[in-house]
């Protein structure tokens, strides 16, 4: 494969490689573990050192059907993501996703992965959230987890296996702009390494966005401070759209009041949600399942229970989770990041008594459009639109690919099951850089000079920073785009608070363009990395708040009371209008135009699982 060169454009390094990844976590360490166990040159940009990524913030496992504490098959777990997605995901990606998982998980575990056993040595399981037997007839064990730290376990076998495989890593480098060429191609990136403020360029063949979610566009969230949205805005710049943004998962238990996340694991191991009155509320809502429905059902219901005067505290203003009936052996055998996140952030012994929690925003399931294997692809403009005025046909970008959660390939559809996201990871980062390697060719190898006006766009951006005397603090700017999201596009949603924070998001369109840069050092200097970081999540907050105000009707995460109308309405059940609203929304940012496009209904082997009232 091609050795690595320097050279430079316009006194900029550069650095060529098969392959560039920008993102460090579970998805663009398992594409470059493929990639470099293939034999390519790979480089991963990553903001953080890889093992902190926001993946380890995974905590209660990774789905996949084995079998081994109860009856499962690909087929069960195929329908429960159907169903999950509210029949926004596309059958034939989730076919491939549930069929890949039980081989997935067995190279994580061939490669070391400590996954949790059962005394005859199997990898342990537990129930999660709307995961079920005999399509939707019991709760089953399908969690595969490494007690409640299994995006740690998975991140460090993954650091593990890339060090021994040769992979590069640029930690601490910050990825600004994607390179385009005239043909619409991606041929890498522009980044800046945070340590000297050094701009170099990756020049690749192909470039893998892995950049994760961006939930730091709301005020309350279980997301790092480093998911701001990095690789939708450089797509967005690149003038690639984003799909389904409009759709957010609230997951049911954040620390109330500090927003940290405590995983859907304890409701697996039987944790119980209680209200001001000590109830089960749950049995109310989804008297099958219970504690382990959906996290959108939970977190409405929870919603619900406060609305309606049933909250806990002294405020009414939360819900409790109850585990003391678990017992000590099991709480710190199964759980035990749990017991110290409740002593460290709600002074609370879980083992004694319950912990106050509230939905808090967690995960993003719209993003960049990509196919299967993780390639980039556009609708075609150009192309044709069937009798509904949905474009059918895509283009690939040529060199772009995205995995991970900041794309959308789309598994998740309107909600995601839990444990689905580890498993998105894994095996859409590994399908890329299998794509990559079996499509790579000897001339691939050839690389020529760029045209040095490729970083101009992006030392624009830099130097308007640098040479600014005066505007808009980042901080503050930020803050106001994420009190428009919390305020405008929280659990429950009204059409006329949407179209409010529309107006209020593209207000700020000036303060985003005039932030004001005090600080011109160039060593660490993490206030330029703030202000550059405004950008990438003004956009997401657009592409979110104009998404969501133009989808009339309820779906998966986003619930619009206008639109909710009785279980038993024959038009739109539960306010889901499939007549009308079956498709999936692009954003592009020039001039926020918004078209749709099908739903892909056709799985690859099996009979399309047809809509129905979505109750557990």
């Amino acid at each position: 494969m091609a050795t690595r060169q320097d050279n430079t454009i316009s006194n900029i390094k550069t650095l060529n490689y098969d392959s560039v990844i920008v993102g460090g976590g579970g998805s663009g360490m398992r594409a470059a573990l493929q990639l470099a166990e293939g034999g390519m040159n790979v480089a991963v940009i990553t903001k953080v050192f890889p093992t902190r990524s926001h993946t380890v913030a995974a905590q209660g496992g990774i789905g996949a059907s084995l079998g081994n504490m109860s009856d499962d098959n690909w087929h069960f777990h195929f329908y429960d993501t159907v169903k999950g997605s509210d029949w926004l995901g596309d059958q034939d990606a989730i076919e491939f996703m549930c069929r890949e998982a039980p081989k997935v998980v067995y190279e994580l575990e061939h490669m070391g992965m400590p996954f949790d056993r059962n005394p005859d040595g199997t990898i342990y399981q537990r129930p999660f959230g709307g995961h079920t037997s005999n399509y939707g007839e019991k709760a089953v064990q399908r969690a595969c987890a490494a007690a409640d730290r299994t995006g740690h376990a998975l991140l460090h076998t993954l650091y593990q296996k890339n060090l021994e495989a040769g992979t590069e890593f640029f930690i601490e480098w910050i990825a600004l702009d994607l390179i385009k060429d005239e043909k619409g191609d991606i041929n890498g990136v522009v980044a800046i390494d945070q340590e000297t403020g050094t701009v170099a360029v990756f020049q690749a063949t192909n470039t893998i966005l892995a950049t994760g979610g961006a939930g730091r566009i709301f005020a309350a969230s279980t997301n790092a401070y480093i998911n701001t949205g990095d690789g939708l805005g450089m797509a967005v710049r690149a003038g690639i759209p984003l799909q389904d943004m409009e759709f957010w998962q609230f997951h049911p238990t954040g620390v109330f009041g500090a927003g940290v996340l405590l995983t859907e694991g304890c409701r697996g191991e039987g944790a119980i949600l209680r209200n001001k009155d000590g109830e089960a509320f749950m049995e109310r809502y989804a008297p099958t399942v219970k504690d382990l429905a959906p996290r959108d059902l939970v977190s409405r219901s929870m919603d619900q229970e406060i609305k309606e005067g049933r909250g806990c505290g002294p405020n009414g203003d939360h819900i409790v989770m109850d585990m003391t009936h678990l017992g000590v052996d099991t709480i710190m055998k199964r759980l035990p990041s749990v017991f110290e996140i409740g002593k460290n952030f709600a002074n609370v012994d879980i083992t004694k008594e319950p912990i106050p929690v509230i939905p808090t925003i967690h995960y993003m399931m719209g993003g960049i459009p990509t196919t299967i294997n993780g390639q980039v692809i556009v609708p075609d403009l150009e192309g044709p639109v069937d009798e509904e005025g949905l474009y059918t046909e895509g283009k690939i970008v040529k060199g772009l690919y995205a995995i991970g959660e900041c794309a959308c390939v789309s598994v998740h559809g309107a909600n995601r099951l839990g444990t689905n996201s580890l498993l998105d990871l894994v095996v859409f980062g590994r399908a890329a850089g299998k794509h990559i390697i079996d499509n790579f060719s000897s001339s691939d190898h050839n690389y020529h000079p760029m045209n040095p006006r490729v970083l101009d766009f992006t030392m624009n951006r830099l130097n308007k920073l640098q040479q600014s005397t005066q505007g808009y603090n980042a901080q503050d700017v930020a803050d106001e785009i994420r009190a428009t999201m919390q305020k405008h596009a929280s659990v429950f949603r009204t059409q006329a608070l949407m179209d409010e924070g529309v107006e209020k998001l593209l207000a700020l369109q000036e303060k985003v363009d005039n932030i004001h840069l005090a600080d011109k050092s160039q060593v660490f200097n993490t206030a330029r990395i703030e202000a550059l970081e405004v950008a990438n999540l003004y956009e997401v907050a657009k592409a979110t708040m104009l998404s969501a105000s133009k989808r009339h009707e309820c779906r998966g995460a986003h619930t619009v009371l206008d639109y909710e109308r009785p279980e038993d309405d024959a038009v739109a059940p539960n306010g889901r209008n499939d007549n009308e609203w079956m498709k999936h929304t692009i954003w592009y940012s020039e001039g926020n135009k918004i078209i749709y496009k099908p739903v892909r209904k056709v799985p690859l082997t099996v009979d399309y699982v047809e809509p129905k009232v979505r109750v557990y």
